[in-house]
């Protein structure tokens, strides 16, 4: 019988490695110090097999990937240091068996080999997400196998149960294990950082550091992702595929360091397994239960504008027929005609958004309805929503107001105004206050892409107001 020993979490600069930071990675001793502490806790538990959580492997939006090969290899060419490289042994009976138990709970996995990687163009070597933490590994302790894992973007309960799966197939196997869960913090702590600075940086970091100190893995799967949005971080995900690993043990967690000095929060911590969890409690329907009485309370507490949203839709996906326009509908919703866009998000994450920048229909009613409809059926990022899913569909509806022309950027204001960016026929909108985006030159860049629009042709650009309803 298999065991899971324990849980490191890991940050990834390749700065903090001496020959690619050069004397800049006195800059994180902190941070060094912990990966070295680490990686001596690694060499004492003397674990048969690593399993790796990365951000920056093949990153699907519906599957979770698992590299398939023999043997795995990976540099640091893309850092200018190709001479630094490692290769390891594939665990590949473990990743069978995990690969076997997630597709039993309809968890999509993709099997990452030379084909697969030909076929969708991307990288089959090791990317620095598990690079990094293997290079204070190796230095101390060599005697394992490796799984490497990219999380997907999929809802934290499918990601924490996809945790679990690793579990069941670590413990009927035979290997002790080990889990690396490779993330970084915030990357917005300063406007020195990669991206621009954000106050929710601060926030996101301090509450995840204090989460795993008290090892509260229930906070890791239910955390505000809106928040995670808005800070910019890559860690929380592997996090989440930890908590569910570590799902029914006594663990003693410890941060053994934490700083953020080149404006990106790093953390560095181990989660020893001590025993195991007496407690009857099954934190999966916990999840599962606070989640359905969070949705009642906003379905309780929902604005007209998002009810007859959200009865439009399900309208349609159950009958596929649009819905009239029901009785009762306020009269400011028939008596006026604006442009609308409806945004449908589920389990925090963008599930669809479709809308008219001009009113097309006789009143705001109806582009609601229409719109809702779109939104959920034909935004071309998503498959249509199902009927499956209808309750798990939280809703916003934005009113547009008259665009306006404008002569510059320094007229824009990314929470009070929307843009639009047109060149010709091509023309691109992106609404105001949207997660995750904090600064003027993000919101015209991403309305310069929706429009297919180089940054560096003639453009011109409109600013609208909105009044958003939840």
């Amino acid at each position: 019988m298999g065991k899971v020993l324990g849980a490191a979490v890991y940050p990834h600069p390749p700065i903090i490695m001496e020959e690619i930071g050069r004397g800049e990675e006195i800059k994180a001793k902190s941070t060094v110090e912990g990966a070295k502490a680490l990686s001596n806790y690694i060499k004492d538990k003397a674990p048969t097999t690593i399993i790796l959580i990365t951000p920056h492997g093949p990153l699907f939006s519906d599957a979770i990937a698992i590299s398939i090969g023999k043997n795995l290899y990976g540099d640091f060419g893309n850092f200018g240091f190709k001479e630094i490289s490692f290769e390891f042994e594939n665990n590949q009976q473990l990743v069978k068996a995990i690969i076997n138990k997630s597709l039993k709970e309809d968890i999509k996995i993709a099997g990452v080999d030379k084909t697969l990687a030909r076929r969708y163009r991307i990288e089959n070597k090791l990317d620095h997400g598990t690079l990094v933490p293997l290079y204070f590994v190796d230095k101390v302790y060599k005697d394992f196998k490796l799984v490497h894992i990219t999380y997907g973007l999929l809802p934290p309960i499918d990601l924490y149960k996809f945790g679990q799966c690793i579990k069941k197939a670590v413990l009927d196997s035979d290997e002790d294990i080990i889990l690396i869960a490779s993330g970084d913090l915030s990357h917005k702590l300063t406007s020195e950082g990669p991206y621009t600075y954000s106050p929710y940086g601060r926030v996101f970091d301090e509450t995840i550091v204090n989460i795993i100190r008290e090892g509260k893995m229930e906070d890791i799967i239910s955390f505000d992702l809106e928040l995670a949005e808005r800070a910019g971080e890559c860690g929380l995900r592997s996090f989440m595929i930890m908590a569910g690993v570590l799902d029914k043990y006594q663990i003693e967690s410890e941060i053994l360091s934490y700083e953020g000095p080149f404006g990106v929060g790093y953390c560095t911590a181990k989660l020893d397994v001590i025993g195991e969890d007496s407690s009857t409690r099954n934190l999966l329907e916990v999840l599962e239960d606070k989640e359905r009485k969070r949705i009642e309370d906003i379905r309780k507490n929902e604005s007209p504008y998002v009810r007859l949203a959200r009865q439009s839709l399900e309208h349609y996906i159950n009958t596929g027929k649009y819905l009239d326009i029901p009785p009762h509908t306020p009269e400011d919703l028939l008596n006026s005609r604006k442009g609308v866009f409806v945004t449908l998000k589920k389990d925090g994450t963008l599930r669809g958004c479709i809308g008219t920048i001009q009113p097309v229909r006789e009143n705001i009613a109806l582009e609601i309805i229409r719109n809702a409809v779109s939104a959920g059926t034909e935004d071309p990022r998503f498959e249509e929503v199902t009927k499956e899913e209808l309750d798990s569909i939280i809703y916003s509806v934005d009113i547009l107001f008259e665009p306006e022309k404008i002569n510059s950027k320094d007229e824009l204001d990314v929470e009070k105004y929307g843009v639009i960016v047109s060149s010709g026929f091509r023309r691109g909108l992106l609404l105001p206050n949207i997660e995750g985006i904090d600064t003027v030159d993000e919101q015209v860049n991403i309305a310069l892409r929706k429009a297919n629009i180089s940054p560096y042709e003639e453009y011109s650009m409109e600013r609208f107001r909105v009044e958003r309803y939840y």
